[in-house]
């Protein structure tokens, strides 16, 4: 076996605060979140705490580069498919019990349990035998994790994975504390039972007010936090959001208000954090029900006459740009496929749209009618309303906008019963094009469209096994092209990450993921 040390021990750091003052920092967050639970919660609100209550095998640098976590340094054997790792002995969990290997066992043998429920189990699919885990069809103990003692974990993987170290930073790869879950069940996760093996602890958790988190004492690298208490504030209304900033009742907000960019950018620019993101923002179809289900021309149409340059030029207008691709650019060695329209005129486009919703069955006496649902948020409204009006404009379809509250319209997506055409982004969970691929696959729990092409399927589950790079971006690649060509979402534009943040908080570093751990700010001395 060659040992490859990929990574030396974090260095830990003795940083020194403002002597006799609380170091608190007040975050916006968006919706408010549905669950703690770090194997059944989903999206971008849920996974910025989420990373402050528990520590994975590796973490983020600031900068985003892959640093060792609650694992300090780790071996991976030649075949590329046996990766040992060697925790921390300092780690603790919250409550000081020690961080084991069979700790990190439990967690993800949960993470794949169907009886669990998570969205994001096909996460795992790169470990042996997840996927007839996650089907029911074998038990998680035969999952490729061992505890080979107290303080060394091995994971087998089913072939080589490049991204596999990228993608144990995902909270459906955290270890949860076992007796906690065992006690108290689903309701281990709330205030008071939660124990986590983070840089912080959940103290409160009052609905649509906040989400309370202390330091964890207990944590191996407690020395090196500054911030000793962190209020997450559910705050969908950019605009309010943006007047509680300014008042000085948060330091960092989660997003920008699209009429005021302009204001902002002039006034607050050196609060102001635009930078690349490795995301996509999109409208995905309900493929499981009419008008949609096996209309691939009017979902094809309906795709042309959006006019993306004057979306992200007049509507959104920080610096997005307009997307024709599944997979977003800024993956390094990925070429993405793009809609094979991407370089027409708009005037093409919007001619080509006419015909195909002409053969649909559709024209301005007999209109599409349809419901585009979209969660609360006052650019999603704009970007909305724009949409509609150019459909309106090039085919005489009639929209009717439904705003839902974030935890109503995540079940209305899942459910499938009363969607027909919703507002979706997807945020890279680790830096390569599978975890936007992987998310169009058949059985994957996030595939909210219910799109299922068995030659897309094939095409990543070769990916999945394939050693070779470049054949293996080739196999994505053409998986990309084929789901473009069905047209199962309509690919809107790629996303610029934004945000204000107070001048008073340091350590702030703008990343491709837009992952800001708490640990690594601190609030500067006045």
């Amino acid at each position: 076996m060659r040992r490859l040390l990929l990574l030396l021990l974090l260095p830990i750091l003795s940083l020194q605060v403002a002597a006799g003052a609380e170091q608190v920092l007040r975050r916006g967050n968006g919706a408010e979140v549905q669950t703690l639970d770090p194997h059944r919660a989903e999206g971008v609100p849920a996974s910025n705490i989420l990373r402050d209550l528990y520590e994975g095998l590796v973490i983020e640098a600031p900068d985003g580069r892959l640093v060792p976590g609650a694992a300090d340094r780790w071996e991976i054997d030649e075949d590329g498919r046996v990766y040992r790792f060697h925790l921390r002995e300092t780690a603790r969990w919250s409550n000081g019990d020690p961080v084991t290997a069979r700790d990190f066992v439990y967690g993800l043998r949960r993470s794949v349990d169907p009886a669990t429920g998570s969205k994001y189990a096909q996460v795992l699919a790169p470990i042996l035998n997840a996927e007839a885990i996650v089907a029911g069809e074998l038990p998680v103990e035969e999952l490729g994790v061992k505890a080979l003692d107290d303080h060394l974990l091995e994971i087998t993987l089913k072939a080589p994975t490049p991204y596999f170290l990228g993608l144990l930073t995902h909270s459906s790869t955290y270890p949860v504390h076992r007796p906690s879950v065992e006690q108290y069940g689903e309701r281990f996760s709330r205030p008071g039972r939660l124990v986590s093996n983070g840089a912080y602890r959940l103290a409160e958790w009052v609905v649509q007010s906040h989400v309370k988190l202390v330091r964890n004492r207990h944590y191996w690298n407690d020395a090196a936090t500054r911030i000793d208490t962190v209020y997450y504030y559910p705050i969908e209304d950019s605009s309010a959001e943006l007047k509680r900033y300014r008042a000085g009742e948060i330091d960092i907000t989660e997003a920008i208000p699209l009429q005021q960019f302009r204001w902002i950018r002039s006034n607050l620019g050196d609060e102001l954090k635009v930078a690349p993101y490795l995301g996509t923002y999109y409208y995905g179809f309900n493929l499981t029900r009419p008008p949609f289900r096996d209309a691939p021309k009017l979902r094809r149409a309906l795709s042309l006459a959006v006019n993306r340059e004057i979306l992200v030029e007049k509507i959104t207008a920080m610096g997005e740009k307009p997307l024709y691709s599944w997979v977003p650019e800024g993956i390094p060695g990925y070429e993405p496929a793009r809609l094979d329209y991407a370089d027409w005129p708009h005037s093409k486009r919007v001619a080509e749209a006419r015909r195909l919703y002409a053969e649909a069955g559709y024209s301005r006496a007999r209109p599409l009618t349809v419901e585009l649902r979209y969660n609360t948020s006052e650019n999603h409204r704009k970007v909305a309303i724009a949409i509609a009006a150019m459909w309106k404009q090039a085919l005489g379809v009639k929209v009717r906008l439904v705003n839902e509250e974030w935890k109503v319209f995540l079940e209305n997506r899942k459910q499938k019963r009363v969607t027909q055409l919703f507002r979706a982004g997807w945020i890279g969970d680790y830096n390569d094009p599978y975890t936007f691929l992987e998310i169009l696959h058949s059985r994957h729990g996030l595939n909210d469209e219910g799109y299922a092409n068995p030659e897309y399927d094939a095409l990543l589950d070769r990916a999945s096994v394939e050693t070779d790079p470049e054949k293996r971006f080739a196999l994505l690649r053409r998986a990309e092209a084929i789901a473009l060509a069905d047209h199962p979402v309509i690919p809107l534009f790629g996303y610029v990450s934004k945000h204000l943040v107070n001048p008073r908080v340091g350590g702030w570093v703008d990343n491709i993921l837009d992952h800001h751990y708490t640990k690594d700010l601190y609030i500067r001395e006045h």
